[in-house]
C-alpha cells in the first residue's frame, strides 16, 4: 500500500476521476509492479479487501482467476465501485474462471444494470469465441427492445454485443447495422482520429473491411 501510495500522480488521479474511476496511479508502473510481484493469490485477498481502486486493480493482476468460487466472484463484481476495477475484473478473471458461464446467464438477467452489463460482456465474449448455442437472433431482439433506454454501462456493453455479432455472423450483420442505424445508441460518441467509432453500423462496417483486407 506504500508503494502505491509513492505511484500516486495528481494529474493521473485528474483524467481517471473523469472517467469515474478513483485513482492515480499509472497503470504501466502498476503492471511493473504486478508483473515483480508475481502470483500471489492471499495478498491478492488482502489487497481487495483495502477496497482501494489501485490496490484492487494489483489484486487482480496478482491472483489465480480460476481459484475464485462462483459466489465469491458474485460478491466481488458487486463490490467493484468503479469501472477499471468492473472491467478488469471480468476480462481478467472472470472470464478465466470455471463458473464464467453460469456467471453470465445470472448476470444478464440481474435487475442492477452495472451487474447485468458485465453478463453482456460475458456474452460479447462467447459471440466472438463460443457462439455454438446462443440464440443470436435472442440476443437481437433483446439489444433491438431495451438498448434505447438502458443506462449508460449497459448499453454500452449491449451495444459492443451488437457489434460483434454484426462483425463476426455474416448471417446477422444486415440486421445489426439496421437495429444500430434505427436506434443511432453512441452516433454522436466523440471519437479521436485514428480510432473506430463505436456506434454499432460504422464499428462493423470498419471491423469487416479490416477482415477483408488481410
Amino acid at each position: 500500500m506504500a508503494e502505491l501510495a509513492e505511484l500516486e500522480d495528481p494529474r493521473t488521479r485528474e483524467v481517471n476521476e473523469k472517467h469515474g474511476d478513483d485513482h492515480g496511479v499509472n497503470l504501466s508502473k502498476l503492471r511493473a509492479l504486478a508483473k515483480r510481484l508475481k502470483t500471489q493469490q492471499e495478498l491478492a485477498s488482502r489487497l481487495w479487501e483495502t477496497d482501494d481502486t489501485a490496490a484492487r486493480l494489483l489484486a487482480i493482476l496478482i491472483c489465480r482467476p480460476k481459484t475464485f468460487e462462483r459466489d465469491e466472484l458474485d460478491v466481488m463484481l458487486r463490490e467493484a465501485r468503479t469501472p477499471k476495477v468492473h472491467d478488469w475484473l471480468v476480462n481478467y478473471v472472470v472470464k478465466k474462471n470455471p463458473h464464467s458461464e453460469e456467471l453470465r446467464l445470472a448476470w444478464s438477467a440481474d435487475p442492477d444494470p452495472v451487474v447485468a452489463s458485465a453478463g453482456w460482456a460475458l456474452t460479447t465474449e462467447r459471440v466472438a469465441k463460443k457462439p455454438e448455442s446462443l440464440d443470436l437472433a435472442g440476443l437481437l431482439d433483446v439489444i433491438e427492445a431495451q438498448m434505447k433506454e438502458a443506462p449508460a454501462r449497459l448499453q454500452w456493453a449491449m451495444n459492443h454485443c451488437l457489434a460483434q455479432i454484426g462483425i463476426e455472423h455474416a448471417e446477422h450483420r444486415t440486421r445489426a447495422i439496421d437495429i444500430g442505424e434505427r436506434l443511432e445508441v453512441l452516433k454522436d460518441y466523440p471519437t479521436s482520429p485514428g480510432c473506430t467509432s463505436p456506434f454499432a453500423p460504422v464499428w462493423i462496417t470498419e471491423m469487416v473491411r479490416r477482415q477483408h483486407d488481410k
